[in-house]
């Protein structure tokens, strides 16, 4: 009896370690909202908080286009991402990757720019991710079909024109 219980133990453990967020989901309406009409809402947690101040200093100009929002979105933006940037999350296995991959000298306002991020990905061929169905490594969703729940697992790769990711 004692086995059959510490087997079940174990499976469950395996099983909630595997459905384990990455990072943690996004839970300010504002954010989502605001920063989601436009692309994909990033998680906080996939970069640290000097990143996040320096991308919320810039949004004249985030990555071409003008972003600029009120004072009152802003500070609730702000706000809302130093709090739950990368390095307050250590305990997901993610923002801990990301924040020990960025030399502390060095501020990455492109979540796809990262060393973490790129060497996760080194292996794909660079047609795969500059396809127009994919754009790029900024758009996760093009090949993490659990993105939205903040699972990038390499089991829910599947890379259009590919197929799933098998490393």
């Amino acid at each position: 009896m004692r086995t059959l219980i510490l087997l079940i133990f174990i499976n469950l453990s395996l099983f909630s370690a595997s459905a384990k967020k990455d990072v943690p989901l996004v839970t300010n309406e504002v954010y989502s909202n605001e920063c989601g009409s436009c692309h994909f809402a990033y998680f906080p947690g996939l970069l640290p908080e000097n990143s996040w101040k320096k991308l919320m200093a810039e949004l004249e100009n985030h990555f071409g286009d003008d972003a600029t929002v009120d004072e009152q979105t802003f500070q609730t933006l702000t706000k809302f991402l130093n709090e739950n940037s990368a390095e307050k999350n250590m305990n997901y296995k993610r923002s801990r990757k990301i924040v020990q991959s960025i030399p502390k000298d060095e501020v990455y306002i492109a979540i796809s720019k990262t060393p973490y991020i790129h060497k996760k990905h080194k292996k794909i061929k660079k047609h795969l991710i500059t396809q127009k169905e994919v754009k790029g490594l900024f758009n996760c969703t093009a090949c993490h079909q659990s993105t939205k729940k903040a699972i990038f697992n390499d089991d829910d790769v599947d890379i259009p024109n590919y197929g799933k990711w098998e490393d």
